[in-house]
């Protein structure tokens, strides 16, 4: 993977929290909570695993077993 991949994946990230939030804003105006919270989870699943998968790949990154090019 080379450093823009990385780069974009994070923006990925970034962009599908701030859409998890604003999905969950704009539901909560019109539905209950729950029903908002359910809406918004698959978003915050989603970003969540990009997250944790980044962050994998910097901690071998810098631990020296895979390279970010």
């Amino acid at each position: 993977m080379d450093r823009n991949g990385f780069v974009k994946l994070s923006l990925l990230a970034f962009g599908l929290i701030l859409l998890s939030f604003v999905i969950l804003g704009l539901s909560r105006i019109v539905l209950p909570y729950r029903t908002a919270r359910l809406l918004s989870a698959p978003t915050t699943f989603l970003a969540a695993l990009l997250v944790a998968y980044l962050f994998v790949r910097a901690v071998l990154a810098w631990v020296g077993l895979l390279e970010i090019e």
